[in-house]
């Protein structure tokens, strides 16, 4: 019987590939048809209220079968809910669904992780904990963790183990999600989306070796510590000894998700709409767009996962990141070509943003007779986090965007964890309704790494 059930298994894995990217496609198509069909349907009707009410009901259907779909399959899909998911950028209905599968994904089961952990350390989980929780604290597409105590110890820690059989399952939804980004790039969308589904293939193939992430959380956590004399955020430290490609051993640090931060407050009677509780929005945006700040723009290398469910608030509103699994190392020209960027935006500079453009190797083609201002627009559209006046959602694709206006034919797949994490921030300020430009604050920052390369003569002090 076992034999006959390891046979099953084998031809049930065999095969699952093939049902996943069934299921994604039939989905997918499902899905961009309803809004084809849609577009010709709302053009019909010329009451502008109606067309809105119309344009509401279409993305509340589409939320639905998108978060169907990113639920149901699980693994990849779960990240690209995070990318979509966010309230500057996908309608209103799309992110009231979607942000719940931020810090959710179905648990593995304690037997099995128990395995994984034995196998991995080589030794008996008995011998190495004093206590492990059976109920895992979260559970993403890759790993779950679980809050724990080694022996001998008086301090918890996290140990965050990853799910077997997952990295074939996710690879098979990103070579999908390939295919589907280069139709999309064909017939709707001037942007070189492509290019963005190769740089997350890449990333995503880094975060299954959890050696690779301890390294990075050291670097940063490093970087970060000596370089203020208080870190704007607080980084675990590594169990050095207990790391292997699969599991990862690290201090447990006490906290609120950002996203529990509303629910945390009224518990303490701090009226959200205050001002102790917008000061400390504010505080926490500062401090995590700072270390964002030094870590690309002095280091470049930097943390490039900045979603809600890496983000805890901890005691006194000190900002804790979480999970190193996506990092990135900048090359130094970009490093510096992203300085001269953010100097440009900061300064309303539309000339130095077309040069900067230039220097990055993002190739465009204007379509607009004010180049210059929409090539400013798109500047700050892509890399700054704060939205223009009046402004609550950034529309990219519509007709009046500046992606129309200046197609992106070119972008080099090396910037799209910058502006993922840009996006992720912007994101996180629109939510936490904070009006905030990550270029204005990350300025003096600029300067200083262009003057030590030589790059300005003189910097204001």
């Amino acid at each position: 019987m076992s034999v006959q059930s390891d046979f099953q298994e084998k031809v049930s894995a065999c095969f699952r590939p093939w049902q996943r990217s069934f299921q994604f496609w039939v989905r997918a198509v499902d899905i961009y048809t309803g809004y084809k069909v849609f577009q010709l349907r709302v053009g019909f009707e010329k009451n502008v209220q109606k067309q809105e009410a119309m344009w509401e009901r279409q993305h509340e259907v589409a939320a639905e079968k998108i978060y169907n779909m990113c639920s149901d399959l699980g693994g990849f899909f779960l990240k690209v809910a995070q990318l979509i998911g966010k309230p500057d950028l996908a309608p209103a209905a799309w992110v009231r669904r979607l942000v719940t599968l931020c810090d959710q994904a179905p648990a593995t089961p304690y037997n099995v992780i128990r395995a994984v952990l034995e196998k991995e350390l080589d030794q008996n989980l008995d011998e190495l904990f004093e206590s492990f929780d059976v109920d895992p604290l979260g559970s993403a597409s890759i790993a779950q963790v679980h809050r724990a105590r080694l022996k001998g110890d008086k301090k918890d820690v996290v140990v965050k183990v990853q799910h077997p059989g997952v990295q074939e399952l996710m690879m098979t939804d990103i070579h999908n999600l390939q295919a589907f980004a280069l139709y999309l790039q064909k017939i709707d969308i001037k942007f070189d989306i492509y290019s963005l589904t190769k740089e997350i293939e890449k990333q995503i193939g880094y975060e299954f070796n959890f050696l690779r992430e301890a390294d990075a959380m050291n670097r940063i956590r490093r970087f970060l510590y000596e370089n203020n004399k208080k870190s704007p955020v607080m980084v675990p430290q590594v169990i050095r000894d207990i790391v292997t490609r699969r599991v990862l051993v690290m201090e447990y640090i006490d906290g609120t998700p950002i996203l529990k931060l509303g629910d945390e407050m009224a518990k303490r009677g701090i009226s959200p709409d205050g001002k102790i509780a917008a000061v400390a929005r504010q505080n926490i945006l500062k401090s995590l767009s700072l270390a964002y700040g030094q870590m690309i723009l002095r280091s470049g290398f930097f943390h490039a996962d900045p979603h809600p469910g890496n983000i805890l608030i901890c005691k006194g509103a000190e900002v804790a990141l979480l999970d190193y699994g996506q990092v990135k190392d900048l090359p130094e020209n970009l490093r510096l070509g992203y300085a001269n960027l953010i100097l440009a935006i900061a300064d309303g500079d539309a000339t130095r943003a077309r040069e900067s453009f230039k220097e990055l190797g993002i190739d465009t083609l204007s379509k607009c007779e004010d180049e210059q201002k929409e090539m400013l627009k798109l500047a700050r559209g892509m890399f700054d986090t704060k939205l223009p006046p009046g402004v609550k959602m950034l529309q990219p694709f519509s007709e009046e965007s500046s992606v129309k206006k200046i197609a992106v034919e070119a972008f080099p797949e090396e910037l799209f964890s910058i502006l993922r994490t840009l996006q992720i921030l912007r994101g996180l300020s629109v939510g936490l309704g904070i009006s905030h430009s990550c270029a204005e604050q990350w300025r003096p920052i600029a300067e200083e790494a262009l003057y030590n390369a030589g790059r300005l003569t003189d910097i204001d002090m």
